[in-house]
């Protein structure tokens, strides 16, 4: 009977120990981290669709809203599209002009100057009569939560479809001058924001709820508000500085 008890006690130890070093190899795998380089794609992206924006040196394909050339008011600065914050309530936006676009994923990485206010918007229509790009495209609201001189409704808040949807971002506000990463999906059968992982809100485009929002009185003064269901990506320049980077998108 002793023999036994030891050797029970034998594989015991012996199993555990292989478990053990599963374990500590099994962990070892989870925690591994892949670097990607700033205003790149992997293979994988690219095999899937995934597109750039901007390569972290050249604004090629970018130019002001309505106009031919990049602006003054934006420089390329340490790999990032940045918004020196001359523009303001009208002027200063830039629009990726080559491609224009219907459903999509889109992500992208920004930080704010302190206080500063600015956005991204989709579906952006072009034309004389339109004095800036929210006239006609929704907006992914990016702004100084925490600094922002004024109180800010909900709707105006960070990672809100602008007064359209509101967006819960408890838990995931950085400081400005810190780097987030949002990410847009946009289908006609649904639709979401994200801010730095979280699932900041969603909603159904073109439905009873969202006419009933885009028909409320904020859009009164720009009809052609989110008519189009395809247009241009654009960045704003809201009179304060902003920086973009990794700024990619695929169709759906």
């Amino acid at each position: 009977m002793k023999n036994k008890i030891i050797g029970l006690i034998v594989m015991t130890w012996f199993f555990n120990a292989c478990s053990s070093e599963k374990n500590e190899t099994t962990t070892d795998e989870e925690v591994e981290v892949v670097v990607v380089a700033d205003n790149t794609l992997t293979e994988e992206e690219k095999s899937v669709g995934w597109m750039l924006l901007f390569d972290g040196v050249d604004p090629d394909g970018w130019r002001a809203f309505n106009g031919e050339e990049f602006p003054e008011g934006w420089i390329v600065e340490d790999g990032s599209l940045k918004a020196l914050g001359l523009g303001g309530d009208i002027g200063g936006d830039i629009v990726f002009a080559p491609l224009d676009f219907e459903e999509f994923e889109m992500e992208f990485t920004w930080k704010i100057g302190s206080g500063g206010n600015s956005g991204v918007f989709y579906h952006v229509v072009e034309d004389p009569k339109y004095a800036a790009p929210y006239e006609t495209g929704p907006e992914y609201q990016v702004i100084d939560q925490l600094g922002f001189e004024h109180p800010l409704e909900d709707w105006q808040s960070l990672a809100s479809d602008y007064a359209m949807y509101p967006g819960d971002i408890e838990g995931v506000v950085k400081a400005a001058g810190e780097w987030n990463v949002s990410r847009i999906v946009f289908s006609q059968n649904g639709a979401s924001y994200w801010l730095n992982g979280k699932k900041t809100l969603e909603f159904i485009p073109y439905s009873e709820d969202w006419t009933e929002r885009r028909n409320s009185g904020k859009w009164d003064d720009f009809p052609d508000y989110a008519k189009s269901k395809r247009g241009l990506i654009s960045l704003q320049d809201h009179g304060s500085e902003a920086w973009f980077k990794n700024i990619k998108i695929r169709p759906l």
